[in-house]
């Protein structure tokens, strides 16, 4: 859930543990849609709008206004959806959409966030990957909405590599990293036995992804099914953004790990993230300066973009695709600002979550 106009999600609450949904078999074909919203009434109509336009429609949209101290819950019912109400702020998007999942009657189940909109054929895409009766899940191609500023502008170039690049690997495996929270798919009873989303990490939907291929499940990454959320478009909601998905990473490694070493390929991929979010990040942050410093050569620096062709090369092949070309060559330098900062950071996560064994519990809106 995210809005670049409201403050935390829930500045003050702890993520706890919530009721198990219900394990009752949802009977009814077609989709239902679970949009989580706290205070995204600039934003939710946009999204209401975007899946009302789908090509192919969803049985039921879902909107859980989870304790707004604005107008969301208004807003959405004007459009006349189904707004549901916890009794009290549950404490994280999870917890919002566990509480929505007890309603869902559908075959499948459909995680949007609040400030995300959707392509007009988004859902089609996505259904019909889903018929092959094995697989748990799915997720879509993610493209931020606005790419102005130079956060968004990191992000923007970040999203084209991850989803031009790494992705498309990882799907050839059945193992995308992660199906992401701002737009998946999932078969609902497989939800349920899974028990919802868990609240115990502040990476729900990578602790419920990788759950489900420990379970021997299969996730797909169809890259037609294009979403387009509202980015953190300042230091002050990327940093809040960067903090959750940094800790939420680290938690989920320490919660899945001995179970995660049998997957070959997925061992792998967390084996290369991880190094490149401890050495790579030593690396970037104290060896390169202080040896330019030590060697009075500031052309050391250089190695900070070193592998910039190798990187840019899909990304700029996508933006062209996607007839944004000279956009994307805009923002590639935003990239390596947000590249830096990022190991600032991941390494902080690590200190805290395994040195200090002080994990991040307060779930907080990125923007």
């Amino acid at each position: 859930m995210n809005s670049a106009t409201v403050l935390d999600y829930v500045p003050s609450e702890v993520v706890r543990p919530h009721a198990r949904p219900s394990l009752s078999v949802a009977v009814r074909p077609g989709v239902t849609v679970l949009v989580p919203a706290y205070n995204e009434a600039a934003s939710i109509g946009d999204t209401i709008e975007s899946l009302l336009a789908q090509s192919l429609a969803p049985a039921e949209i879902i909107v859980i206004d989870d304790c707004s101290t604005d107008n969301t819950a208004d807003v959405a019912r004007a459009y006349g959806v189904t707004v549901l109400c916890p009794p009290a702020n549950t404490g994280s998007k999870a917890g919002a959409q566990n509480y929505a999942l007890a309603h869902v009657s559908t075959e499948f189940a459909l995680a949007l966030d609040g400030d995300t909109t959707v392509a007009p054929d988004a859902i089609e895409k996505l259904f019909a990957v889903m018929k092959d009766s094995d697989l748990a899940a799915a997720c879509g191609f993610v493209v931020p909405r606005y790419v102005r500023t130079v956060w968004e502008r990191g992000r923007y170039v970040e999203y084209l590599l991850a989803f031009s690049f790494y992705k498309p690997i990882q799907d050839y495996y059945s193992k995308p990293l992660i199906s992401s929270g701002c737009f998946s798919i999932y078969r609902t009873e497989v939800l349920r036995q899974h028990g919802g989303w868990q609240t115990r990490t502040m990476a729900e939907d990578m602790d419920l992804t990788w759950t489900m291929y420990q379970a021997g499940q299969r996730v797909r990454f169809v890259p037609e099914a294009v979403c387009y959320p509202i980015e953190p478009h300042n230091f002050h909601f990327m940093s809040k953004q960067l903090r959750r998905w940094s800790h939420g990473f680290m938690q989920n490694v320490k919660l899945h790990w001995r179970r995660l070493v049998h997957i070959p390929y997925l061992r792998s991929v967390i084996g290369v993230a991880l190094w490149e979010s401890t050495v790579a990040s030593v690396i970037y942050l104290g060896v390169l300066p202080i040896t330019a410093l030590m060697l009075r050569n500031p052309w050391i620096l250089l190695i900070y973009i070193l592998d910039a062709p190798a990187l840019m090369a899909p990304v700029l092949t996508q933006a062209a695709s996607r007839k944004e070309f000279w956009r994307a060559l805009a923002s590639i330098p935003a990239f390596f600002v947000l590249r830096v900062v990022n190991c600032v950071f991941v390494l902080e996560a690590i200190w805290s979550e395994f040195v200090l064994r002080k994990p991040l519990v307060i779930y907080e809106k990125g923007h």
